[in-house]
């Protein structure tokens, strides 16, 4: 197999052109093979059309879609694979189980799809991953919100996709359970080696879960790339600068008992945040809000601020309210983006190059 061959079985590649009255879907993705693609926007970007183009449930005018070196669509070619033979998970919004039916007749309906030659997804494996070995002989009015998504979940993956799709699978949860769902999902990305396509409009669920993202308005791509690269980009619209940040992955380092802190070291320096469970040496990603990072020319330990980094001012650019600016900084290889007073940027004297001390005020820990 040539290089080039050998990366075309290592990505997927989606060219989708389709028109509503009102409404173009015109895109065109180079996404990874393998980990989550977070689609992103707001509602009514084209997120969930383009998903069921994929999936082969809307059939677009223009369109090519290739799989990890395997083509399901080809409009040039006359080439289209029927939703039925593409080997792919659908997990919806709603579990849509069938209510007659225990979760283990459920699961098993998912996992007839597939002949026993073809099973790449084991059952005992998908049970534990999800944590649902105690639901097998419940009704599904006999689950709650999140262990029903759960269940779904675990018939998608019993099908032993080649491909994940889920369109906002949290969307329809309270905070609760989300925040019970999401740890699953976690482990999904980390212990199956299963390509996630991801619908959310949720930047919380992206930052946590996302190891790509693609940004959709309007039916069109407005970026796309690795998330921690993609989030730290100021050239985005207005529209979206109300909710700025960057995502950091770091690896526990210390557990300070005294003061009940761990410090959290990455690329760039460390910031302290409360004592957490994980082990020394674990991953953890993190999120700084750009609202959350605020600037200051000289170091200042006369502070309750206690995760303050040495950075240099990349580039600067309006946000979404004509007295704010968006700065983003370099932190000794690590990205990060303040917001702030157009009036502080001038007293600052903000410009590129710029030495300068980022106070970080808040970390969103994710997980």
């Amino acid at each position: 197999m040539n290089e080039q061959s050998s990366l075309s079985c290592n990505q997927i590649h989606a060219r989708f052109r389709l028109t509503w009255p009102g409404f173009e879907l015109d895109v065109d993705l180079n996404l990874p093979g393998r980990g989550v693609t977070a689609l992103f926007g707001h509602s009514g970007s084209g997120k969930t059309t383009c998903l069921r183009c994929v999936a082969g449930l809307e059939r677009a005018a223009e369109a090519r879609l290739e799989v990890n070196g395997e083509c399901w669509q080809d409009s040039a070619a006359g080439l289209f694979v029927p939703v039925h033979q593409r080997p792919l998970g659908y997990v919806f919004q709603e579990a849509s189980l069938f209510p007659h039916l225990t979760v283990r007749r459920n699961l098993d309906f998912g996992r007839r799809r597939v002949a026993s030659a073809s099973r790449r997804v084991q059952w005992d494996h998908v049970i534990e991953l999800l944590g649902i070995g105690h639901l097998l002989d419940r009704l599904p009015d006999r689950l709650s919100g999140g262990e029903r998504q759960r269940v779904g979940i675990a018939r998608a993956l019993l099908t032993s996709p080649r491909l994940l799709l889920m369109d906002e699978p949290l969307a329809a949860l309270d905070l609760k359970r989300k925040n019970e769902i999401l740890p699953y999902l976690e482990r999904l990305r980390e212990e199956l080696d299963i390509p996630v396509l991801y619908v959310s409009h949720s930047p919380d669920e992206v930052a946590r879960l996302a190891d790509h993202v693609v940004l959709l308005d309007g039916g069109k791509v407005v970026a796309q790339g690795g998330l921690r690269e993609t989030l730290a980009r100021l050239d985005l619209p207005t529209a979206f600068s109300e909710d700025a940040g960057v995502v950091i992955e770091s690896r526990v380092a210390e557990h300070d008992d005294t003061f009940h802190l761990s410090r959290l070291d990455f690329p760039g320096g460390h910031v302290l945040v409360a004592r957490r469970q994980e082990a020394i040496g674990q991953s953890l990603r993190f999120r700084v809000h750009a609202r959350d990072v605020s600037l200051a020319l000289q170091r200042n330990d006369d502070t309750s601020i206690t995760n303050v980094l040495p950075a240099q001012v990349c580039e600067t650019v309006d946000a979404d309210t004509p007295a704010h600016v968006l700065v983003r900084l370099d932190a000794e290889g690590t990205p990060l983006i303040a917001r702030i007073t157009r009036r502080s940027a001038v007293q600052l004297g903000i410009q590129p190059g710029q030495r300068l001390w980022a106070q970080i005020k808040a970390v969103a820990l994710l997980g």
